[in-house]
């Protein structure tokens, strides 16, 4: 491993902050890959001129923003970045067993009531219509990873009592498993409560992603809002050549 962390500091940043963003900078530019230790403080220290105090507050900055991860007895690690294809239509379950995880769900609310009119707008049904309203924290081997807000309407599952840790599973039951779908993802921060849930500090990054699925006649499946950790997922696509003629 060869990390560019040259001693060009200034005398108007805290000197760990400095480090800290040299060792960010390393980490994005990719000297330092997903899932590689980090060098020793003491090879850092020697690698930066600077102290072992100032190395284990900078690193103690990118641990808190979750960019680095301590494992007891054998160093600090760069965390783990899972790469979501963006143009695959597919649940969570599904990618983490693909992924050789093992998917669970800690239920937050599972229930049924009437459609609003901005729910019943965006799944073509009448406001009176009966939705099953689910919403979970999922895992994989038992790492809180994303919070997910689910609407479906009711007609489209089996009994409830029977839905498990894979919606679209149970979707599939009943012939409805959605075959195509719109998702939209932006950047923010996690409340105080998504923090709480997904084991992160309070304004830490997260992907706030919204998909809307349809059956392959058209008809709207789910509506789900879901809030995945930043510092763990990278959503990836397939970019081809667009061809202009004007």
């Amino acid at each position: 491993m060869k990390l560019a962390l040259n001693s060009d500091w200034n005398n108007y940043t805290p000197l760990y902050i400095q480090l800290a963003n040299k060792l960010r900078d390393s980490i994005s530019e990719g000297q330092i890959t997903s899932g590689e230790a980090l060098p020793s403080e003491r090879a850092l220290s020697e690698i930066t001129g600077t102290s072992r105090v100032t190395i284990r507050k900078a690193i103690d900055q990118l641990v808190e923003e979750g960019l680095l991860e301590r494992r007891h007895g054998s160093g600090t690690f760069i965390t783990a970045q899972l790469e979501q294809a963006g143009t695959t239509l597919s649940g969570f379950s599904a990618d983490a067993i693909h992924r050789g995880q093992s998917p669970k769900s800690i239920w937050l609310v599972k229930t049924v009531s009437s459609a609003t009119a901005d729910e019943a707008m965006v799944l073509a049904i009448s406001p009176a219509t009966q939705v099953a309203r689910l919403a979970r924290v999922r895992l994989a081997d038992d790492e809180p990873l994303a919070i997910e807000h689910a609407i479906v309407p009711l007609s489209l599952l089996p009994p409830m009592d029977t839905i498990g840790d894979s919606l679209y599973a149970a979707l599939e039951r009943q012939g409805n498993k959605p075959v195509q779908g719109i998702q939209k993802i932006r950047a923010s921060l996690a409340t105080p409560i998504e923090a709480g849930l997904l084991s992160i500090r309070e304004g830490a990054e997260v992907l706030r992603i919204e998909r809307r699925t349809f059956l392959a006649d058209g008809t709207p499946v789910e509506l789900t809002r879901s809030a995945y950790r930043g510092d763990h997922y990278e959503f990836v696509a397939d970019l081809r050549e667009c061809v202009d003629y004007r």
